[in-house]
């Protein structure tokens, strides 16, 4: 299957796309996914939706995970309330919408997720709001395709978690702007000024983590981690990356794949493995035995943020948070030099290290 370069689709493709082949094939892929048939949404410029759903001249706007939250949050401010679906540790890749999350969706004046089949699970419910005639937007629809991940493994899907890239998810911020301008022109400019506000912070965050990064000798420049997350990581800020499970964590790592990590590991000296807040540790700690096994001990490096934020009001359940712990403690445990606190000095003593 080769890479689809197509741009954004505009309501009527989207929703002509919307096949039972194509909602079971999203559905199977889970996380993965080339296209989003999901995607239901056309401009809503001149609609006068605003406030439609709550009454009270501001937007209601259901999100799905954390980090989606917090940018739409962001640059929405005073002119919306946001309630975001998937809290806490639950996985993405395998939330399952229930029946209360889909009147949230349905009765909202807009719905932002991810896209790129990360949700995968809620593809079906996407186009039934979608169907109903309410805003739908991917956030990372914007993006250009080329600057995308497409695992080998995964041919003609492309990996979704571009917020582990801090200058790609910028773009998604931007991209949120637009959306909620076309929601509600009459505030369009000043959703601009706030997204442009967050992204000049975020400029400051990914030049934080480049730095930091590169303190760690090249030698032991290898981030293990339990699945996936970490390709756009790896890819900006130039660490190798080893995970047990593959892209999704909808998937069971093979024995094969744990014994030829374990060799890589003991080969390469690498000092530490990472665990993650919304992946099961069995696979890591088959790894640890592993590496005893053969004389090398490896250490738990920190527990890092790949699907799911911090606790909600910590300073790691922000997105700028959440990336700074996580270049903070990757960096620490390998061998390089960072801030104990971080970036701005703000990380809690009481997140697991």
């Amino acid at each position: 299957m080769s890479r689809h370069t197509q741009g954004p689709l505009t309501s009527t493709a989207r929703l002509a796309g919307l096949s039972g082949i194509a909602i079971a094939a999203a559905l199977v892929c889970g996380c993965s996914g080339s296209n989003d048939p999901a995607a239901t949404n056309g401009s809503s410029e001149g609609t006068g939706r605003v406030g439609a759903a709550s009454g009270s001249g501001k937007l209601n706007i259901v999100t799905t995970t954390a980090m989606v939250t917090d940018i739409v949050t962001a640059v929405a401010g005073d002119r919306g309330v946001v309630t975001g679906l998937i809290t806490g540790n639950q996985d993405p890749h395998m939330f399952t919408a229930g029946s209360n999350d889909v009147k949230k969706m349905i009765g909202a004046d807009a719905v932002f997720y991810t896209g790129l089949m990360l949700e995968g699970r809620m593809a079906d419910d996407f186009a039934r709001v979608g169907r109903k005639g309410n805003p739908v937007f991917p956030v990372t629809e914007g993006l250009d395709r080329e600057k995308l991940r497409e695992p080998p493994e995964f041919e003609g899907h492309w990996d979704p978690h571009v917020w582990m890239d801090v200058e790609l998810w910028s773009e998604c911020v931007a991209h949120v702007a637009k959306e909620l301008g076309a929601l509600d022109a009459a505030s369009s400019d000043d959703y601009v000024a706030r997204a442009d506000e967050f992204r000049k912070q975020l400029t400051e965050l990914d030049g934080y983590i480049k730095k930091v990064i590169a303190t760690i000798p090249k030698e032991q420049r290898f981030l293990v981690t339990a699945h996936d997350a970490f390709g756009y990581f790896a890819q900006a800020y130039g660490i190798e990356v080893k995970a047990i499970q593959g892209i999704s964590t909808d998937s069971q790592a093979a024995i094969a794949d744990i014994n030829s990590l374990v060799d890589f590991i003991v080969e390469n000296k690498v000092p530490a493995i990472f665990v993650e807040s919304s992946v099961s540790q069995k696979n890591i700690e088959a790894v640890i035995e592993g590496c005893g096994s053969r004389g090398w001990t490896l250490k738990i490096g920190a527990e890092l943020y790949s699907d799911a934020m911090g606790k909600t009001g910590s300073y790691e359940g922000t997105y700028i948070g959440m990336m700074d712990h996580n270049a903070t403690k990757i960096t620490r445990s390998l061998g390089g030099e960072a801030p104990e606190k971080g970036w701005q000095g703000k990380l809690s003593s009481s997140e697991k290290d």
